[in-house]
């Protein structure tokens, strides 16, 4: 017997059971996926190998999933200004100016990464216009929940006109664009509201979208990612053009998309289907349509904003604001989308960061459950990023799975600190309450909002939970890191129903693995995040190293 890949001199953590699960010292891999686990990594007698690999004594763990990502957006920021690293609001001029320079007139200039709170405020639109030699602008913050713009794209866009005074357009209902004293506009856009600016660039080309995704899948190749989903195509402020799949089609066809995907079309691409019970797309399509390559996931809703843009609906007034936020929409229509998703046979997944709208959220998935009983779903509430002991308690009792961001903490916790107070400060981004509760939390990084996204910076940041500024938020929230390495393997393919394909290494599971220069349950947990990703494959093909 011939195998198409043995590999060798490995320290294979399975987590094909409790904790790490069985080890062994070998795989032998064919046609895509695990034939055998080899206890000394030897073959059996009569049986040889096409290829086959030794990893130096390597460990070798099942493939990084994360469940909450923005692969096109991500890839189109790495043709975009980078402003993460801006520390001043000149530095954001500057960096506009330097990239203006490089176009042709008329051009626009586009940005990602800003912050208000490090920077001390945000870009106005003068000053951009000034920057940037009168050419539109549009920068996004890092939340993805707000944006800026030049004079010349606000006036584009009907924001401001001629004479510089508020112009006609009408702001979207759980939108805002921000005015100053006077009731000018001061370039920047909330929520609902942002594609007053982004429109002015989309829909952007399928192949232009199809290029982003190539250079982000490479990036997540590098980092260990074998799958991934991307949460929100085809419209709303998230998306980038109504073809959105047709480009994630293109770069699959084309063998550019390294991982396997899972899309999340957003709410507002979904209408009342006739003849139907509820909401969905043409054709009865749904959830669960599609390959183990590419798949239709959950419909995704926004229900509110974000901590850092002080949009998310809380209970609450920010410390900081003389305000709760808002929702993003009526709410009695989110719950009618949600209910009516529910109806057509979709999983919905439902943002909702503030604690006033993660209780909306479960509102509306108790309303569906009790419309039509559905014990097998898997809906889930995105971020989950204030959430009361009470609440926890109501995720597990209607099975509705939490999907937070732990790498926040560390990028932007102090921020969320000074938006929460002190006294609700613990109720971020919890994760050992939810474990504990009976709840699956699988790893995600809702990249390129705030975070790298790095899979292994993720792991460390649910072992530690430290801000920048190193303290501990919820020191009770921390889990161990076999823990967090299962949320990143095992979690992340059990939330997307695939659990008996992937997530783990045992006979008859996908050959999705990553080899690691250390094993990242035993190391010391700062150098958690700085563990080399040797090589990742997917489906028994190298993708990143050994090639």
């Amino acid at each position: 017997m011939q195998i198409d890949l043995h590999v060798h001199d490995a320290d294979v953590l399975t987590l094909d059971g409790p904790g790490t699960g069985s080890r062994a010292r070998g795989l032998a891999i064919h046609d895509g996926r695990v034939l055998a686990l080899l206890d000394d990594g030897s073959l059996p007698a009569g049986v040889t190998a096409r290829r086959a690999v030794g990893c130096g004594g390597a460990v070798v763990v099942p493939g990084f999933g994360d469940a909450h990502n923005h692969m096109a957006w991500f890839g189109q920021t790495l043709a975009e200004i980078d402003l993460s690293d801006a520390r001043t609001l000149d530095e954001v001029y500057d960096a506009v100016a330097a990239r203006a320079g490089t176009l042709p007139e008329g051009a626009f200039v586009v940005g990602a990464g800003y912050d208000d709170v490090r920077l001390g405020g945000s870009p106005h639109h003068a000053a951009l216009d000034r920057a940037a030699g009168g050419r539109p602008v549009r920068l996004q913050h890092r939340s993805g929940h707000v944006c800026a713009g030049s004079t010349e794209a606000l006036r584009r866009a009907g924001i401001l006109d001629a004479s510089g005074r508020r112009g006609p357009v009408a702001v979207p209902e759980g939108g805002k664009v921000v005015l100053d004293d006077e009731g000018v506009p001061t370039g920047v856009v909330e929520e609902a509201a942002q594609p007053l600016l982004a429109d002015l660039l989309r829909p952007f080309a399928v192949d232009d979208v199809a290029d982003a995704l190539a250079r982000a899948s490479a990036v997540y190749a590098a980092q260990g990612l074998t799958h991934v989903t991307e949460c929100g195509i085809a419209g709303g402020f998230i998306g980038r053009t109504p073809r959105e799949l047709a480009a994630y089609q293109a770069a699959l066809e084309h063998g550019r998309l390294l991982q396997r995907v899972v899309v999340m079309p957003v709410d507002s691409a979904l209408h009342e289907v006739p003849g139907g019970d509820g909401v969905g797309l043409d054709l009865g399509v749904r959830t669960g349509f599609g390959d183990d390559d590419l798949r239709l996931g959950p419909m995704k809703i926004f229900f509110d904003g974000a901590l850092s843009s002080r949009t998310a609906a809380m209970t609450a007034p920010f410390v900081d604001r003389d305000h709760a936020g808002y929702f993003q929409d009526d709410p009695g229509h989110m719950h009618r989308m949600v209910v009516g998703a529910h109806l057509a046979g979709w999983t919905v997944a439902a943002h909702a960061i503030g604690d006033r709208a993660v209780a909306a959220a479960l509102d509306a998935f108790a309303d569906a459950q009790a419309q039509l009983p559905r014990p097998e779903v898997r809906h889930r509430i995105e971020h989950a990023a204030v959430v009361s002991d009470a609440e926890v308690r109501r995720f597990a009792a209607l099975g509705v799975t939490p999907v937070p961001q732990a790498r926040f903490l560390q990028e932007i916790g102090e921020s969320m600190i000074a938006a929460v107070g002190d006294g609700r400060a613990d109720l971020l981004y919890r994760h050992a309450s939810f474990v504990a509760a009976g709840l699956r939390v699988p790893a995600s990084t809702d990249r390129p909002c705030v975070a790298d996204g790095h899979p292994l910076r993720t792991m460390q940041a649910m072992v530690q939970r430290r801000t920048a500024s190193g303290r501990v938020l919820g020191p009770e929230e921390r889990v161990d890191a076999v823990t967090a390495l299962r949320a990143l393997t095992v979690d992340t393919a059990w939330i997307a129903g695939d659990e008996d394909r992937r997530g783990a290494l045992a006979p008859g599971m996908l050959a999705d693995l990553v080899v690691l220069g250390d094993d990242v349950t035993r190391v010391d947990q700062d150098r958690i995040g700085d563990t080399e990703v040797v090589a990742t494959m997917r489906g028994g093909v190298w993708t990143h190293g050994f090639g």
